[in-house]
């Protein structure tokens, strides 16, 4: 079944596959130095802890659906248009998504099947996929081949770049994994060209997988610069300080905030890069050669149309409303937050709940935009009940004068709040940045490679929980570190069978190979980007990983792995 949803029309159809500015080819011939080299990246698959999941209940022609998704209202409105019944007759609830990472923000078939199932039996029909089910029929990250051309003048000076990229797709859909976007819009560049293509193969049709797009896009791009750095002997740090973007090089457009001077700043001071040796080779702690190596992080902040419900119960708690999703990410927590700000209440007395098409309409959770989506509903809400408490004669923060209230009639006390992107959009470039400080050890004999630390400063807008945010940095820098050492979706070239379909053959970190993790968060305040200043961090941990750890590994053995995952086979040249 096509992986089609209301928001991969609405995001692809924004998405323009190739761009062009300047003059390349010219700026390539008299560039003094280049670098032409094509990087790839594998087929990946998700592999959450929890696999798909889709309870379906029929009462008469009303259809109730339990589902770990991402999106309950793109879950609703699919299922209804492949049944043909109306959207009121399709109810979806999702609690808890639990792990996901874009694989659980389509409709896919088992949840359709799953319902068709229960009507035919006529009793609640449950649907769990099996680790090996998890690969092909609920997407994957598509392959990419991606060819980079960088021209620069002797002093750094970046005069053009190409990137060209070939990705995969299946059979029945159009997918675009949209690799060539930061390349646009990251450096001073003056000529730019990126083209995407597609490959078809007779495999599932690939899907957003964490970071889609910039996490792939970045290894190439980091790389290509990486090597450009050490082509001209300048400080990799230096070579991309030379080129920074004081405004979008591609809209024409200043950033609605950018801290990814401080990020670079503060990122190299903690991590100590100014004792890092420029010479491969030449750095060794025992019998393990160290190699320090660092790559920039960027992803676009995005958000959409959300709507929420904020309501006075009669115990004096406030019940916050919104349909959006939680994926042990912090949206109870940091939408309740949001909320008792709002409402200048203790957190004790906001009950916020999620998930449920019977809730206001929240957009798909992926590319970052929960925060940023629901939680200007939620504000918006939250400030219409505390007008609504003030024009009836009481105060938000009075638990006892709000319960008298309640008590005191018999019309609901409540405020609707919802949110939606406007004219900022066209006036400002928005993205979160960072930088990726990475070192290695590697066994010379075995070329075995172990990350022995990472240091990671993001800019992001506004925190809403210090706690949360860490966590999620730290989990995207954990996905970046697998997509450079161990994931790849092994598929036999004569039977399109997949090869390492569980978890013992399908290889993700272990704690054995996650070590130190550093993150540092630059407070950064942007008045632009939405009413409560939020960027979102979900995708942007795992971007710019991958570059900085193969960065590392060429520091270490002068040895330049362009082609993911780095394997010993590849960094010990036989």
């Amino acid at each position: 079944m096509p992986n089609a949803t209301p928001y991969t029309e609405k995001i692809l159809g924004q998405f323009e596959p190739a761009s062009l500015r300047g003059d390349p080819p010219a700026a390539l011939a008299a560039a003094d130095v280049t670098i032409d080299a094509i990087y790839s990246t594998p087929l990946e698959t998700h592999n959450a802890m929890e696999p798909h999941a889709t309870i379906a209940q029929w009462d008469g022609d009303v259809l109730t659906l339990h589902d770990a998704t991402q999106y309950v209202y793109g879950v609703k409105q699919f299922v209804a248009k492949t049944l043909g019944i109306p959207d009121d007759r399709v109810r979806v609830i999702s609690k808890f998504v639990g792990g996901a990472f874009g694989s659980k923000g389509s409709a896919w078939s088992h949840v359709v099947l799953a319902a068709m199932a229960a009507r035919h039996v006529r009793r609640p029909v449950k649907v769990v996929l099996t680790r090996r089910q998890m690969f092909g029929p609920v997407g994957a990250r598509p392959y990419t081949v991606q060819q980079l051309t960088i021209g620069a003048r002797k002093d750094g000076t970046i005069t053009a770049i190409t990137q060209d990229v070939a990705s995969s797709t299946s059979t029945i859909e159009d997918w675009v994994e949209s690799s060539t976007l930061q390349t646009r819009m990251l450096y001073d560049v003056p000529s730019v060209q990126t083209r995407q293509r597609l490959v078809r193969l007779n495999l599932g049709t690939p899907t957003f997988n964490r970071g889609p797009g910039e996490s792939s896009g970045t290894f190439g791009l980091e790389s290509a610069v990486d090597e450009l750095a050490a082509r001209l002997a300048i400080d990799p740090v230096a070579l991309r300080l030379k080129n920074y973007a004081e405004k979008d090089p591609e809209s024409g457009l200043p950033f609605s905030s950018k801290s990814l001077r401080e990020c670079y700043a503060q990122a190299a001071a903690r991590f100590g890069w100014s004792r890092r040796n420029p010479m491969p080779r030449s750095m060794a702690e025992g019998d393990a050669l160290l190699g320090w190596g660092m790559a920039t992080a960027t992803y676009p902040a995005k958000r959409l149309p959300a709507s929420a419900l904020a309501r006075l119960t009669a115990d004096g708690t406030i019940l916050v409303l919104a349909a959006t999703h939680e994926f042990g990410t912090g949206t109870y927590t940091s939408m309740s937050q949001i909320a008792a700000d709002a409402l200048g209440v203790p957190l004790s007395r906001i009950r916020f709940d999620l998930g449920d098409t019977d809730y206001p309409e929240n957009p798909i959770s992926a590319g970052s935009m929960t925060a940023a989506s629901t939680g200007p509903a939620v504000h918006a809400a939250a400030l219409a009940l505390r007008d609504r408490i003030t024009s009836l004669g009481a105060r938000a923060e009075d638990e006892a004068g709000c319960r008298a209230l309640v008590a005191g009639t018999h019309e609901a006390i409540e405020g609707r709040g919802t949110a939606a992107p406007g004219p900022e959009q066209k006036q400002f470039s928005m993205h979160s940045f960072g930088a990726v400080f990475a070192e290695v050890r590697i066994d010379p004999v075995l070329g075995t490679v172990h990350v022995s630390r990472i240091v990671g400063a993001y800019a992001a807008g506004r925190i809403l929980n210090a706690r949360t945010a860490r966590s999620q940095m730290v989990g995207g820098i954990i996905y970046g570190i697998a997509m450079a050492l161990h994931e790849h979706t092994a598929i036999d070239g004569r039977t399109g069978r997949y090869l390492n379909a569980d978890l013992s053959e399908y290889l993700v970190p272990t704690n054995a190979d996650v070590r130190d993790i550093d993150v540092i968060m630059i407070e950064e305040r942007d008045e632009h980007v939405d009413p409560i200043g939020v960027k979102g961090i979900g995708e942007i941990g795992t971007t710019g990983v991958a570059a900085a750890i193969a960065n590392a590994v060429w520091h270490a053995t002068g040895v330049r792995v362009r082609d993911l995952p780095i394997t010993l086979d590849k960094v010990v040249k036989l």
